[in-house]
């Protein structure tokens, strides 16, 4: 069984092709950082025309790469929510016009629900993984601890209440002048910094609940480094991106690891674009060791937005027969769950 997925729920677009829902034959991806650099962030008029001259070309390639064409695949695929809305619908027409030409099943996929399910071409099926699953889904967007439960439903435990970790990296690396994407900027300039030269806070890290908050972090950095520049002391911005990442992970670990405990979880998986945080990842790896757990984490390239993980939960989709039609939708606030 061969699923070809479409994925251009924001910045990236990407197309990959999944084998029996456990092998990736493909992986392409398509970026527009360069593009959106110069303005900081993502531009979401930018963003659809970009995709609209690149999915077509990007599916060839991932085609040549998996050495199959358009009569080999068993369904196509595509990102129907949550992301930018004319983002979507460029996949999303796409996807209808290929699995229409190929008279193959279209599968409407959950963004989010594709983050998690990514996993299964590293780690296996997820089943095997015991359950609950307790996940963190990290990225510019989302930010929210799920549980994964046997039967493949997913539950949200907590979530954000305010900036998605991606955002609050992008914020401050703005207000840095570390440039754009934020997050890869302030893991490397962390790397010369010291974690504990700035005092920030950790909003919301014992009360009770698996909610999380960042915004009031954003502020108190923005407001420290105001502070210094009024005194006239010079700023280490190794130092302070090293502070504010720590104060970021220190929070998503233990509201994550106080989820898996409170469950009694036996694994918790680590997913989205930041993810890819070593800090973040080494952080958990720790946790996860101390606390007898063990921590499922996708290989960094399968933590950003990518076809991969849209082609595996399409692959899931089609095995439990959840196909869609041609009259499929987006959903720019589509929530967590089954598609």
């Amino acid at each position: 069984m061969l699923v070809l997925g479409i994925e251009t729920s924001c910045d990236e677009t990407a197309v990959g092709i999944v084998e029996d829902r456990l092998h990736l034959r493909a992986d392409v991806v398509a970026s527009q950082v360069d593009l959106h650099a110069r303005f900081g962030g993502v531009v979401p008029e930018v963003a659809a025309r970009a995709h609209l001259e690149a999915v077509l070309p990007t599916v060839d390639r991932a085609l040549a790469d998996a050495g199959v064409t358009l009569d080999d695949l068993d369904g196509i695929a595509v990102t129907r929510g949550p992301g930018l809305a004319g983002a979507l619908l460029v996949g999303v027409a796409a996807a209808k016009g290929l699995a229409l030409a190929g008279d193959v099943p279209l599968l409407g996929v959950n963004h989010l629900r594709a983050h998690l399910e990514v996993a299964q071409l590293e780690h296996g099926d997820l089943a095997g993984l015991g359950a609950p699953v307790v996940a963190l889904i990290v990225s510019g967007g989302h930010t929210s601890i799920v549980a994964l439960e046997a039967d493949g439903t997913m539950r949200e435990l907590g979530a954000t209440l305010d900036d998605a970790a991606g955002e609050a990296f992008d914020k401050i690396a703005r207000y840095l002048g570390l440039g754009f994407p934020g997050g890869p900027a302030i893991d490397r300039a962390a790397r010369d910094g010291r974690p504990d030269a700035h005092a920030f806070p950790r909003p919301m890290l014992d009360e009770p609940g698996y909610d999380l908050s960042l915004s009031g972090l954003k502020t108190a950095v923005v407001r420290e480094l105001d502070r210094l520049d009024a005194a006239g002391t010079p700023v280490h911005l190794p130092d302070v991106a090293a502070s504010f990442q720590e104060a970021i992970v220190d929070v998503q670990v233990r509201r994550t690891l106080r989820a898996a405990a409170d469950l009694d979880a036996p694994t918790v998986l680590l997913a989205g674009g930041v993810a890819a945080n070593s800090r973040l990842r080494a952080r958990f790896e720790t946790a996860c060791a101390a606390a007898g757990v063990r921590l499922v984490v996708p290989a960094p390239r399968l933590c950003t937005d990518n076809g991969a993980m849209v082609a595996a939960s399409g692959a899931n989709l089609l095995a439990a027969g959840d196909v869609a039609d041609l009259a499929l939708e987006v959903d720019p606030s589509l929530p967590l769950g089954p598609p």
